[in-house]
């Protein structure tokens, strides 16, 4: 029964390992069962922290009525789309297919052979408006299944094929592996004009009275931030333009109620234009963007209330993230629910909700209403949402008298809210989001040290070497990287391409970071098995191993994804550790490829920049050469000098390789294992600097001014 899911890596599947469906994980076992009974599958997609999956769950999967229907007429699988996000793809294009729209639960029917007949998301458990209940959804289709299999199949057969024409079109968006994208010349100048593009196409979708694209439900767009910030830096007639839009976004963010104000990180999104009622899961994967973009901002605000804002979101971000998702082996976990269970009832936010009087429970009458002044409480208002109280946010730029009033009072307010019923957490361990958190947490360490936080960004930079150690001990099997790992052992399925890409982005920032060439060799090996396990006969897939059901459910012709979602496409983060590794290495060929996964930005970039935003961010360093930046040296602190001024003047595209060596004359045993270094032996020179494009480089220089001078060039 449904005790198959008691040992699954995903908190997901084990919440529902004591429900009367007899549930089965997603492999062949549950499709031969199927085929064995002759009955269809039915495939229930969600996750740990999904408020309205909880809903469902209680509804109609605790249902013994319900759940005896299902058991007699279907194999029912239930499947975490963060463990399975290849599974969950497939399904949900089915899903957007059939209906027009997606989102999760997700509730698909399949032939045994994992083709869909139909689909749908939530269903109530009694038909509401013109939503059929999901027994009423249950019967029709076990009703179809029997007396009018032909049409059954038909229908499969049909929706399959236009799975396959989608795959095509992915294939035709990335193309074989034919030329080297753009380079210099027309390619370039076609490069920069489509980025600028995008740019203008984005400040028209700007929300501009409350920040960030579009209406409601507003999410943190971070892919598109990342290229923002990228374009900003790099200069040119939308720079201005585009960094005040990622001013203004990342503002906006941050003094709302996306973002939590009494201990850092951020929610899923807003499902309002204010960002004022949060959905209250938080999520790793959107957390350790965000970390490597406050941290980026924290270098490149204009305003010094904005670089105040930003150092101290990166800083309460990173602390969130070590004491709430921080697993006791030393990787992180999945997420937070949107729940909370009191007084035996999950409630959406329940953690997070204030009243004015629980406020003033905590503080001094006096001191009560001041801080209430300073909150948007009207538009946190819950009632509009089934709640009671409203989240504690600003809406809008405080003062430093103000700030620093908030700031002495918050710790009250937070250890208060400690003491309620805290969120559930998904312990599962992500490989491709850890690898992302690696790279934020490196990121953040750097820029609180640079900012003379030293003890704050040593305890950073320490738990992102724990995450990366994590990831190579339990993860990595010889060149192998599992997904996913739960109490220190990896389950499942092997990782996927943004698994891959996703480390090696962590280990290649953490090398820049720290200069331990431990990390710089691991990243190779990773950037190496992932060209060899996913790209095949010149076509770029998301998985190195399709199960047999999703060959049936899209065509055999697969290819990867290039489009964002709520993470960066593995296209885009393989494409952006390509151009890396081959800035590092030297080696052409890897940079060839770089070019070649990013000409799909292209065609997409000025029409549906939010789709592809990690890899316009990559197409900027491109363009940008990336700066290559070798730092060596006998004197840390002349080093160190030489790496912040870099860090400050040459922007996010800027590779950097340092070494401390052993002072003594040139060439008199100075090793290492990065190209960009060879020959680089500073001898008995405290710090010299070789800035390069392509391997080519300029005259060392050993001052700040002179290495400033060049990167301003």
């Amino acid at each position: 029964m449904a005790g198959r899911l008691q040992g699954e890596a995903s908190a997901y599947l084990r919440q529902h390992a004591g429900n009367p469906v007899d549930w089965w994980p997603f492999g062949d076992e549950a499709f031969s069962e199927a085929r064995r009974r002759n009955v269809p599958v039915f495939i229930s997609v969600g996750y740990a922290a999904c408020h309205w999956c909880h809903v469902m769950a209680h509804e109609s999967f605790e249902d013994p009525v319900t759940a005896a229907y299902l058991n007699e007429n279907f194999v029912s699988v239930k499947v975490d789309r963060e463990e399975r996000p290849d599974v969950d793809a497939v399904y949900m294009a089915a899903t957007q297919a059939m209906t027009g729209q997606g989102g999760w639960p997700m509730s698909v029917f399949t032939l045994p052979d994992g083709r869909t007949f139909y689909a749908g998301t939530y269903f109530p458990p009694r038909p509401v408006q013109s939503m059929p209940s999901f027994r009423d959804v249950l019967e029709a289709v076990a009703s179809a299944w029997k007396d009018r299999p032909g049409e059954v199949r038909e229908s499969a057969a049909r929706l399959a094929a236009h799975l396959a024409s989608a795959q095509q079109g992915n294939r035709r968006l990335l193309g074989p592996v034919l030329d080297t994208g753009p380079g210099t010349g027309d390619a370039a100048a076609a490069a920069q004009h489509t980025l600028s593009a995008a740019v203008e196409t984005l400040a028209g979708l700007e929300d501009r009275q409350f920040g960030g694209f579009g209406g409601a439900p507003k999410f943190p767009p971070s892919t598109v931030l990342r290229f923002l910030l990228a374009h900003a830096a790099a200069g040119g007639p939308t720079a201005a333009e585009a960094g005040a839009l990622a001013d203004r976004t990342l503002g906006a963010m941050a003094r709302s109620a996306l973002y939590d104000q009494l201990e850092g990180g951020f929610a899923r999104y807003a499902v309002d234009r204010r960002w004022a009622v949060p959905h209250f899961e938080k999520m790793l994967y959107d957390n350790v963007q965000l970390l490597a973009l406050y941290a980026q901002w924290a270098r490149t605000a204009g305003d010094d209330g904005d670089r105040r804002l930003a150092l101290r979101v990166t800083r309460e971000t990173a602390d969130w993230m070590i004491r709430r998702l921080r697993v006791a082996e030393g990787g992180f976990a999945s997420s937070l629910d949107a729940d909370t269970l009191i007084q035996g009832h999950r409630i959406e936010g329940g953690t997070y909700i204030w009243t004015p009087e629980q406020v003033r429970e905590v503080l001094d009458p006096g001191q009560a209403q001041a801080v209430l002044a300073l909150l948007d409480l009207e538009s946190g208002d819950m009632a509009a949402h089934g709640g009671t109280g409203s989240t504690l946010h600003f809406g809008r730029p405080l003062s430093a008298a103000e700030e620093e009033l908030w700031l002495r009072h918050r710790p009250s307010l937070a250890a208060a809210r400690n003491l309620r019923p805290q969120p559930e957490r998904d312990d599962k361990v992500v490989a491709g989001w850890n690898g992302l958190a690696v790279a934020g947490l490196a990121s953040a360490a750097v820029v609180l040290a640079d900012a003379g936080q030293d003890r704050e960004a040593e305890r950073i930079r320490r738990a992102a070497e724990d995450a990366a150690s994590y990831l190579l001990r339990v993860h990595r099997a010889g060149s192998t990287l599992r997904r996913v790992s739960h109490d220190g052992h990896a389950q499942g399925i092997e990782g996927l391409l943004e698994d891959y890409a996703g480390v090696a982005e962590g280990l290649f920032t953490l090398y820049a970071a720290t200069g331990n060439e431990r990390w710089y060799t691991e990243a190779e090996s990773l950037v190496l098995a992932a060209e060899n396990r996913f790209l095949t006969a010149g076509v770029l897939q998301d998985t190195a191993v399709r199960p047999n059901e999703l060959v049936n459910a899209q065509g055999a012709q697969a290819a990867a994804d290039p489009l964002d979602g709520p993470t960066p496409s593995g296209a885009a983060l393989f494409a952006g550790v390509l151009l890396t590794y081959s800035a590092y290495s030297g080696s052409l060929r890897h940079r060839a490829l770089a070019q070649w996964l990013l000409k799909y930005v292209e065609v997409v970039g000025a029409q549906a920049p939010q789709a592809a935003g990690w890899a316009m961010s990559v197409l900027q360093f491109l363009l940008d050469g990336p700066r290559e930046l070798a730092v060596a040296g006998t004197d840390a602190a002349a080093v160190g000098k030489l790496l912040r001024t870099a860090r400050d003047a040459g922007g996010p595209g800027l590779v950097i390789a340092r070494r401390i060596a052993e002072p003594g004359p040139a060439g008199s045993g100075f090793e290492t294992r990065v190209p960009l270094l060879e020959g680089r032996d500073p001898g008995d020179a405290p710090a010299v600097a070789y800035l390069c494009r392509g391997m080519v480089c300029r005259r060392p220089v050993s001052s700040a001014a002179e290495l400033q001078a060049l990167l301003t060039d």
